[in-house]
């Protein structure tokens, strides 16, 4: 069967990489056509790679607005290229201002819709619940608070696991030794380490760096290490870190957390992936009054952290402000240190947080599912063994 996809950033390029891998287990014959990233690009093939994430990524309504011009015309040209190819199916993966067009365009045409990791319509935005049930054939969520939220208002969900617990296995299997680690980034072996993880946006390090380079500074028998990413230039993390004693290193956020001894996380899913990796954690944002408020207001959830949504309740301290000082994160820091009193109960809870999200093969029991309809929907073949 033929497959058209459509990842929009480097999340959604890792999980959509890792379906196709499975689809293709489960079905010798598929076909894929897709937007994503080089991992996609690595299953798939460069040459079925239309358009990749780096120049579909805008965040925020400035840069939105800035690029109206630009989406609208990418818009244009993956319905045109999705005509061509013409698809037994469209895997949308996240993504939603974009992949909701697609959604409204394939079901026009009378084309199935999946939609592989559901946009957070809990937290804002549920009026894209109705495109859901409008437009969407079959929604496969991957956080199980999602189940009775979905049902509640008229979807029925398919819910396999967490493909991020494979994609966590997977690179964790592939980290360096500790020796290696350290000796490649010239860390000081004889010191633990903490990992600060800034966000992966300019707007995110900007607000975030500063404050935790100060929090650093009232930890001096530790190292501070930042998990830098390369798409963010290399000038922004030193104009932050020069002369602070706080280092960088690019592109190993996980093997930088497999070997901290703590961590400091803004929100989103690297909170999920500290857990699972289970490096004891605090969560730390800061943002402008203005979108503190504006938050207050229109976000529904009670956490701003996958793992206290998945838990229901606050297994990982968020501190959350707009202002400068550091006491507070101080304080949660030292308690989830070697000897700190809440690191004991916070690691146990990690354990109960992997049973609800599932164990690994997510990835392909989503695949399962997903070829197991469309085989049924065109004639109830029998799947591949």
């Amino acid at each position: 069967m033929k497959y058209y996809l459509i990842a929009g950033e480097a999340s959604g390029d890792l999980h959509g990489a890792n379906l196709m891998k499975e689809i293709r287990r489960c079905d010798s014959q598929a076909r894929f056509r897709f937007w994503g990233g080089d991992r996609m690009a690595a299953v798939g093939g460069a040459a079925n790679l239309v358009t990749h994430y780096k120049e579909t990524s805008f965040f925020g309504i400035t840069q939105v607005l800035a690029n109206l011009r630009t989406i609208t015309a990418q818009i244009k040209r993956c319905r045109r290229d999705f005509m061509e190819y013409r698809p037994d199916v469209l895997i949308l993966i996240d993504y939603p201002g974009f992949n909701f067009k697609m959604a409204e365009y394939a079901h026009e045409h009378g084309l199935k819709v999946f939609y592989y990791i559901s946009p957070k319509v809990w937290a804002w935005k549920e009026s894209r619940v109705k495109l859901i049930r409008k437009y969407v054939d079959r929604l496969f969520i991957i956080f199980p608070f999602e189940i009775e939220y979905f049902r509640r208002r008229g979807v029925e969900p398919v819910f396999e696991g967490n493909p991020l617990v494979d994609a966590v296995e997977q690179q964790m299997a592939e980290i360096p030794s500790r020796e290696q680690f350290f000796a490649q980034w010239g860390l000081d072996p004889a010191r633990p380490v903490v990992a600060l993880l800034a966000g992966s946006r300019r707007a995110e390090i900007e607000y975030n760096l500063p404050l935790m380079v100060r929090l650093a500074a009232r930890f001096p028998d530790r190292q501070f290490v930042v998990a830098g990413v390369s798409w963010i230039e290399r000038k922004l993390y030193d104009r932050m870190l020069d002369g602070t004693g706080v280092r960088c290193v690019r592109d190993c956020t996980y093997p930088l957390l497999a070997y901290a001894e703590a961590a400091v996380v803004t929100s989103g899913t690297a909170t999920l992936e500290t857990a699972l990796i289970g490096t004891p954690e605090v969560v730390f944002y800061r943002t402008n009054r203005f979108t503190i408020a504006a938050g207050r207001l229109l976000l529904k959830i009670p956490f701003i952290s996958l793992v206290n949504l998945i838990m229901g309740c606050e297994v990982v301290r968020e501190i959350i402000q707009s202002g400068l000082g550091v006491e507070e994160a101080e304080a949660e820091l030292r308690s989830v240190l070697e000897g700190g009193s809440q690191r004991a109960r916070m690691l146990s809870d990690y354990e109960v947080l992997r049973r609800k999200v599932g164990g690994s093969g997510a990835s392909a029991r989503f695949a399962r599912r997903m070829v197991d309809e469309l085989r049924g929907a065109v004639g109830g073949q029998t799947p591949d063994k």
